[in-house]
């Protein structure tokens, strides 16, 4: 399914902010804590283990829950990253994106950039991988990145809500002055 420019919803303004304080914004430690950028959602996956190993459900499409309008043209991909990675800061104007790190762990940073969010110059961390496994929802407008941590590499694997288009993304350095956000470890 492809869009045609006329029905193409019209896009996420986007509107990057400036942060006085370098720092790591809001942690979120549980799902729907009380900080969570508007429209985030987080959904913790269910692990069957056996003495096989495990089996775990990353996205039901067309379903209840964070994939629940995801129709159509649905693209999955993933990405494995060596530890120290930083993959960020990059953000869509249509696209929505699910997001299962099924190996490794990963500091997640997702920025408000959404002029009209109730949440908008909010910043949220996240911990997830093997020892949170939690999926993701990042919606339009929301600036997303993640660093590798620990001493393993991580492997995410994403859905979104349409096919790949560079005219969708936008990107900011990891290391932007303005979102003066701090990749050092915390708890030294």
């Amino acid at each position: 399914m492809t869009h045609s420019a006329a029905s193409m919803p019209a896009p996420i303004a986007i509107q990057p902010f400036r942060r006085s304080q370098r720092d790591i914004g809001k942690v979120i430690a549980q799902a729907g804590a009380e900080g969570l950028i508007a429209g985030v959602e987080i959904e913790p996956a269910t692990l069957f283990p056996d003495d096989r190993g495990f089996f775990a459900e990353l996205f039901r499409f067309g379903q209840p829950g964070i994939a629940r309008d995801f129709t159509g043209a649905i693209q999955v991909s993933t990405a494995l990253s060596h530890p120290g990675t930083i993959k960020a800061v990059h953000f869509h104007r249509h696209q929505t994106d699910l997001w299962a790190p099924i190996r490794g762990m990963l500091q997640v940073v997702l920025f408000d950039l959404r002029p009209d969010s109730p949440t908008h110059g909010g910043v949220n961390t996240l911990y997830v991988g093997e020892w949170r496994p939690w999926r993701l929802r990042i919606p339009p407008g929301v600036g997303h990145g993640y660093k590798v941590i620990g001493a393993a590499a991580a492997q995410l694997v994403y859905a979104t809500n349409r096919f790949y288009d560079p005219t969708d993304e936008g990107r900011i350095p990891y290391n932007d002055a303005g979102l003066n956000y701090d990749w050092e470890y915390q708890y030294k």
